[in-house]
């Protein structure tokens, strides 16, 4: 019988030099029934030619704009057909067989819809990965932290989360996802345009029925940072402002009128927190974002994407603070987070 089919996806903007220096692992990949696309996101690069020239067996979706991480997969998933997608960022450097034991989770489970590998440190192995870590949580506001990673806060990998488990979300820097699953629940926002769509995605997903998991006995490392780098204003903007429209858009109503509020409030401290520190872009970043949240509840956009239905239970949700725990109880682990209140 042969395996499922995958397709690895990886949206590029002028990542030329990440495509030259991971795509040979990706190539390296032991998994047999798999193609590579390079979905180009209107680089002004030469990342299409050295493609061409370099790669003539990997298949070019070019798209006519720089879409995002949301629409750009949302434009190139629509021409592309597999049992799953791997959405895999272009500065991640996979390991031989990192497809395998995910696949053979998600063929054991017809209700997982989504899974992510582990992720480490491309520069510093022993460490979990600040964007991916080892499966998303979410706290009782909205804000979200791994296993192995709280914040600035990145644990050491001692095997301490090398089990099969259920999270909450799945990092979009190795992101599997079945691709009818995807489809039915109309992909990303494209309003995000970056961050915390996948987050978004497998909210709904969970909502819809669906389980997302992590496996860690499938092993890659992410560079991080390669296209809006940490402490970008942008990057914090985007990150405030997509949290907002998630939390109002897959709690229920009666839960996000008080909870999205004391949301911003936290915000705002965290803004205030910044400006105090010197840090002015990120005091600005916040005020936007919630600008533009507030303009989003009364534009046309609100009915973008919304969950397909509110049944599902999700898992991986800490009922208690991740900003109480780490910043003001000083926990940094995610062991010492679960246990605390």
């Amino acid at each position: 019988m042969q395996n499922p089919s995958v397709a690895i996806v990886i949206l590029n903007w002028n990542g030329r030099n990440f495509l030259e220096k991971f795509l040979p692992s990706v190539l390296a990949s032991t998994y047999t029934h798999k193609k590579i696309i390079v979905a180009d996101n209107a680089s002004t690069d030469d990342s299409v030619e050295f493609l061409k020239v370099h790669y003539p067996q990997i298949e070019i979706i070019k798209n006519n704009t720089n879409e995002g991480f949301a629409k750009g997969y949302n434009t190139a998933l629509k021409q592309v057909r597999a049992d799953y997608y791997v959405l895999l960022n272009s500065d991640v450097e996979v390991t031989p067989g990192w497809i395998e034991p995910v696949i053979a989770l998600m063929e054991s489970d017809t209700g997982i819809a989504a899974c992510q590998p582990k992720l480490l440190a491309y520069n510093n192995k022993e460490l979990f990965e600040y964007a991916g870590a080892c499966g998303g949580w979410l706290d009782n506001f909205g804000y979200p932290f791994m296993r192995g990673r709280i914040f600035d806060y990145c644990e050491k990998d001692n095997g301490q989360f090398d089990d099969v488990a259920p999270c909450f979300w799945a990092s979009g820097a190795a992101f599997f996802v079945r691709s009818a699953v995807f489809h039915e629940l109309k992909g990303f926002d494209e309003y995000f345009f970056a961050h915390q769509e996948e987050i978004d995605l497998c909210w709904r997903a969970q909502l819809a029925g669906y389980k997302i998991y992590v496996q860690p006995a499938s092993v890659v490392y992410h560079v991080g940072g390669g296209t809006l780098p940490k402490g970008n204003s942008l990057k914090a903007f985007l990150n405030f402002r997509n949290n907002l429209i998630m939390l109002c858009k897959n709690l229920p109503p009666e839960v996000a009128l008080w909870k999205v509020p004391i949301r911003m409030q936290l915000d705002a401290l965290s803004a205030w927190r910044g400006l105090l520190s010197g840090d002015r872009g990120y005091f600005f970043a916040i005020c936007k974002a919630h600008l533009h949240f507030i303009g989003w509840l009364f534009s046309g956009k609100r009915q973008s994407v919304f969950p397909v239905k509110k049944g599902g239970k999700p898992a991986g949700f800490f009922k208690g603070s991740v900003i109480w725990a780490h910043f003001l109880k000083k926990k940094n682990t995610f062991s010492e987070i679960i246990g605390s209140k």
